[in-house]
């Protein structure tokens, strides 16, 4: 899986792929998805026990859940791969990559169909970007209102759902959270250094077929990386020394 040219077997099985545009979009669920943490604290539990780099690939994978769903209804996809790609290659080494900046003074509105909902989607990874950059312990609760709207948008349910419990199985096993939540200091000074975390790469998503260890997934994102454009990326910037 060297590039994102081609659906993940799981997305296409979940019907994402040209699906009518027909779930629900009142103004309650763009409230529910704007402020998701109210209510769903088994999901914010589940999500805290996965390590930073786990949750940048879980947001990456997430947004090409979103991403998929509206390729061919709305131009913004093409500047949604991008992001894609950018989160990735921030596992490998965020510092060769830019933040991930969109709609800064809040000027577009998330009642749109479509845009509406990938403007939540871009919103929230803007989040988990942010907080990954600056070390933040609470990082991984910026992932609830991403999880919820792949899922709301995705027509087949219970093919997101088998296949997040799945995955998130599998992120605690191999890449659990580091620290403890007890007597956390959740002040804005306090920086977890997540340098040092193995990195995951997008087969452990995506590819059945693929066989876990750390060589093969350092393999495996090196590969995608080494496939991209990276001139074609606003979010790259590989003149920058590797840390």
């Amino acid at each position: 899986m060297r590039n994102l040219n081609n659906v993940p077997q799981v997305i296409s099985e979940a019907k994402s792929i040209g699906h009518p545009i027909n779930f629900k979009w009142t103004k309650k669920k763009i409230d529910q998805l704007l402020d998701p943490i109210e209510g769903n604290d088994a999901l914010e539990c589940v999500l805290m026990q996965i390590n930073h780099k786990a949750s940048v690939g879980l947001t990456a994978a997430l947004l090409e859940w979103v991403y998929w769903r509206f390729t061919g209804y709305t131009q913004f996809t093409q500047d949604t791969q991008k992001r894609i790609e950018a989160l990735w290659c921030s596992i490998n080494d965020r510092e060769q990559t830019n933040p991930l900046l969109f709609d800064c003074d809040l000027d577009i509105p998330a009642n749109g169909l479509v845009n509406g909902a990938l403007w939540i989607a871009l919103m929230n990874v803007r989040m988990v970007d942010v907080k990954y950059r600056k070390g933040s312990y609470l990082l991984q609760s910026e992932l609830v209102g991403l999880t919820l709207l792949a899922r709301h948008v995705t027509p087949k349910k219970k093919t997101f759902d088998k296949w997040f419990e799945k995955t998130i199985a599998e992120l605690i096993r191999l890449y659990p959270c580091q620290y403890s939540y007890d007597n956390l200091d959740e002040s804005d000074e306090a920086i977890y250094d997540s340098s040092n975390e193995p990195v995951l790469c997008r087969e452990l998503f995506f590819d059945t077929e693929f066989k876990y260890s750390v060589e093969a997934s350092e393999n495996a994102i090196h590969n995608f990386i080494d496939n991209l454009d990276i001139k074609a990326n606003p979010f790259l910037d590989f003149s920058r020394k590797a840390s």
